[in-house]
């Protein structure tokens, strides 16, 4: 299947439309794609079209939204394996310190590749250098967050200060698919300090600020010894950092009381099951509570470096068996409340409402799912969700689109630069 021109129309016929609006409406039909926006979904699209995409009663979805990943790490795969978290920060330290502009566009591109082609079309991304990065988003078409990560200047490898080197990225002119963002490392090595220029930095540009917090116990007491009893989320409460504007990545250790401070703080928490589970530690985020309390629950991959994958699919099925197996109860976390979570819920909490669900007027990012691989059969409105959540994998995700710009078709992604596979990747 040919490319699309900007502007073209596309009509997706005969479609299980999951739609993930307000009503969470699973309908079959046609979706009409106008340009870079959604013009209609349901129905039959009857007005001349420049392209059909002819699906047969197979899944079309919103794509999925990755909060939290490091995609530059990309090449680390298989590299970093059957180590405790410390030991894997200190390996990882001492690899972004040799790095190349050029190491850092290849190995993003390869993240990117992987998240295109296994449906991911939005991530949010935590890292240095994120310009360069940027550079990736643009070439591939993906639509991306990117957060320039801040630490103390004595703990980093980046040139110059981190925090100017932040404010001099959300100050530069982004294309529309890039939202600039600030991030800081983690509270083992950031100062109040940074956190709380951080945090204006977000404020000053409208943005978010993305963070590690509370990743492992080991995090959490070497803090409580440092302060004589205080945790990094209540520490970070009582200094006013934690903000509606907060995207927190793990929050395994987190305490009730905690969890009420995040959600009173209005912060957005992104999940990393399968990472967690990888580097053992030792604990499943109070995921429930944080719902029953307002929190907002997202759903990230984290690094090739400790994850291996940057699939979705097996992030939203492990996070939602890990929860269910550790509380006894499988009516805990239903398949509508983990897809809300890697699309609509983590678009809303982004700032990002022109995407997350297949609505009149949203831009068109868009994924078909082959409804009829034999994993996914039967599918039909009533079991879409439970088969996207719990059935689906990479190899069924057959088209992908960003802005109507057709990204993969036939299972084949279109714009690959072979020159990436050749490296150099440091």
């Amino acid at each position: 299947m040919q490319n699309v021109a900007p502007g073209m129309s596309i009509a997706i016929r005969d479609a299980i439309i999951v739609t993930q609006n307000r009503d969470r409406e699973v309908l079959r039909g046609d979706i009409l794609v106008e340009g870079d926006r959604i013009a209609q979904v349901g129905g039959r699209v009857r007005d001349s079209v420049d392209m059909e995409v002819r699906v047969d009663g197979a899944i079309a979805m919103p794509g999925l939204i990755n909060t939290h990943t490091h995609v530059a790490m990309a090449h680390l795969r298989g590299m970093l394996d059957d180590i405790p978290l410390d030991t894997f920060l200190e390996r990882t330290f001492r690899l972004d310190a040799e790095r190349t502009e050029r190491g850092l566009y290849n190995s993003a591109m390869l993240g990117i590749y992987e998240m295109l082609s296994s449906g991911t079309t939005t991530f949010v991304d935590l890292y240095y250098s994120e310009d360069v990065i940027e550079r990736a988003v643009e070439k591939s078409g993906i639509r991306a967050v990117l957060s320039w990560v801040t630490l103390d200047p004595d703990k980093t490898t980046q040139r110059g200060d981190p925090v100017k080197n932040a404010e001099r990225f959300l100050s530069a002119v982004h294309g529309d698919r890039v939202k600039a963002s600030v991030g800081v490392q983690g509270i083992y090595v950031a100062s109040d300090e940074v956190y709380m220029k951080s945090r204006e930095l977000a404020e000053r540009f409208g943005t978010v600020v993305h963070t590690h917090l509370a990743e492992t116990r080991k995090e959490v007491y070497d803090f409580v010894k440092k302060t004589n009893g205080e945790r990094p989320i209540e520490h970070l409460h009582r200094i006013g950092f934690l903000s509606n504007r907060t995207l927190a990545a793990h929050c395994v250790w987190a305490t009730l009381r905690e969890v009420k401070m995040l959600a009173s703080a209005g912060v957005t928490v992104s999940w990393n099951s399968v990472s967690n589970f990888k580097l053992g530690v030792g604990g499943v985020p109070p995921v429930p509570e944080m719902l029953q309390n307002g929190a907002r629950v997202t759903i990230g991959t984290d690094s090739n470096g400790s994850n291996n994958s940057l699939d979705m699919f097996a992030a939203m099925k492990h996070s939602s068996l890990a929860v269910k197996n550790e509380r006894w109860d499988p009516s805990l976390l239903t398949a509508q409340q983990i897809l809300d979570m890697a699309t609509v819920v983590a678009a809303e909490s982004l700032g990002l409402s022109e995407v997350g669900s297949i609505s009149v007027g949203k831009k068109a990012d868009i994924v078909v799912l082959r409804g009829r691989d034999p994993n996914l059969f039967p599918t039909v409105t009533e079991n879409a969700v439970s088969n996207i959540v719990y059935s689906a994998n990479p190899g069924n995700v057959d088209t992908v689109m960003v802005g109507g710009q057709l990204l993969k078709s036939g299972g084949r992604l279109l714009r690959v630069d072979e020159e990436v596979f050749s490296g150099p990747f440091v």
